[in-house]
């Protein structure tokens, strides 16, 4: 399969993908395909087969049975075979990175970053093999004990988002196989070749038979039944579609881990460093053209700074070369024509109810940017927090800002939000830092820097930004159940 991705992007003809069930690479016969698009022209790179209930059903059916004998491997032996999947990675590193530029359209250097993160997804969770830990507490009675220990939740159901479609599915997979689950990826229809390229490489590594499989096909169809038939799901997408995962699960009282959606604060006061702040914002609002969950989607800035601030902000932001991601330009396009309509819509409707335009941006539909969903950055001022583009989730290379007089104010106006996943703030005052860990309401604060969560650490959201979490000791315990025993010996 690997071969035919390597055709497909040297001789730029549409590959036919297929799903991979059991081990095997299962050909559409005769079902209808989705068109998988270059963002940055709008030609058709792949087709891949629109699965059915039926396939998710079966993919369940496979993982259920290689889970049984993959949790009686020996945990150090599971991590090795990650560790293998690692390896196979970083040696076909830059097929990967070119694989996510022809379908999600980022930047190169952005995909090898992507591709980076993939790995090391993997490393880590093959690090945690030996640290599977149970405990061992003492009983009210005598000769007794308790022990609790920890298990594999058994099939784990991974849907994953376009916007980081190779990084978000090794997040998942990683973990869930070291602690000793089989995991079935169902890649959002915009992004599924990343899913099956690392498919593929599990096969090169020798991963058993059914371990690891991938559906393609829609949400309402294969993803419905792949959370009402897993013990677990694990999913990183739109709020929208969070919701419905949980509806889905709720009739059995699924276990269910969900990265929603973000509308991040960007604080920034008098006392921070402001040069470092406005290459952070730029950095937080316009990586990936603003495609991220954790970008900076709406800036409070003290009043004694903002002007200054927002001067070097629309500068850095004018400055920046947008092109197909084979260019390596700093912007690469929307993943489709229907999320640059939502942008500009929130826009317009921002501009309508009084947001002042420093920087106008928009659609870019002429010359080279005809065919592909390409945007300028645009940045705004408002007035208050009820305007759209201080509401909704943006998602695209357009940011307001706002003038604040105290930090009081700024962290009333953070919390004003039904979201929680990630928060910056910007003072070089180390009270307000801890005022910040008490005060801002997201599971996920950065202080005096811009945005990228590490491995270590616990990506988490609160309020309509989802529950569970990924990444660190926390997210890995997640693909791990505990069961209680009292062992009495009298």
């Amino acid at each position: 399969m690997l071969d035919e991705f390597r055709q497909m992007l040297s001789e730029g003809r549409p590959l036919a993908a297929r799903m991979f069930i059991d081990g095997q690479w299962q050909d559409p016969q005769g079902l209808a395909v989705d068109e998988v698009e270059d963002p940055a022209t709008g030609r058709t790179v792949a087709t891949t087969p629109q699965g059915t209930r039926r396939h998710a059903e079966e993919a369940l059916e496979t993982a259920r049975k290689a889970q049984v004998a993959w949790a009686r491997v020996p945990a150090v032996e599971r991590g090795r075979a990650v560790s293998a999947l690692a390896d196979a990675v970083r040696d076909e590193a830059e097929l990967l990175a070119r694989i996510v530029v022809a379908e999600q359209g980022k930047p190169l250097g952005q995909a090898r970053g992507e591709i980076g993160a993939t790995e090391t997804f993997l490393r880590f969770a093959a690090e945690w093999a030996r640290r599977i830990e149970g405990e061992i507490l003492p009983s009210d009675a005598p000769n007794e004990e308790i022990w609790i220990r920890r298990l594999p939740h058994g099939v784990v159901a991974g849907l994953t988002a376009w916007n980081y479609p190779s990084a978000l599915a090794t997040r998942k997979l990683g973990p869930a196989l070291v602690a000793g689950n089989s995991f079935v990826l169902k890649a959002h229809e915009f992004t599924p070749l990343s899913g099956l390229a690392l498919a593929a490489l599990g096969e090169r590594v020798g991963l058993p038979k059914g371990l690891f499989n991938v559906v393609t096909g829609d949400g309402r169809n294969v993803g419905r039944a792949l959370v009402e038939g897993a013990d677990m799901t694990t999913m990183t997408g739109s709020t929208r579609a969070g919701r419905e995962i949980y509806a889905a699960g709720a009739a059995q009282i699924k276990n269910l881990r969900l990265e929603l959606g973000g509308k991040a604060p960007f604080i920034v006061m008098e006392d921070a460093d402001i040069a470092r702040a406005v290459d952070a914002a730029v950095a937080a609002r316009f990586t990936n053209c603003g495609q991220i969950c954790t970008c900076n989607e709406r800036m409070y800035l003290h009043e004694a700074i903002a002007d200054e601030f927002l001067a070097r902000f629309v500068e850095k932001a004018q400055a920046l070369s947008i092109g197909p991601g084979l260019e390596d330009p700093d912007l690469g396009p929307k993943i489709s024509g229907g999320e640059v309509e939502k942008v500009e819509a929130i826009t317009a409707a921002s501009i309508a109810a009084g947001a002042e335009v420093l920087l106008r941006g928009g659609p870019l539909r002429e010359g080279r940017y005809e065919h592909g969903h390409f945007m300028s950055p645009t940045v705004l001022t408002v007035r208050s927090n009820d305007v759209p583009v201080m509401k909704d989730e943006v998602f695209g290379p357009v940011v307001a800002a706002q003038r604040v007089g105290s930090y009081e104010e700024a962290l009333t106006l953070a919390n004003d939000t039904e979201y929680g996943l990630s928060a910056y703030v910007w003072s070089a005052n180390l009270k307000r830092v801890f005022q910040a860990a008490e005060g801002l309401h997201f599971g996920e604060i950065y202080c005096n820097r811009t945005n990228g969560e590490l491995v270590q650490g616990f990506h988490t959201g609160w309020g309509l930004s989802g529950l569970g979490g990924e990444d660190g000791k926390h997210g890995f315990d997640g693909y791990l159940r505990k069961k209680t025993m009292y062992v009495n010996w009298s």
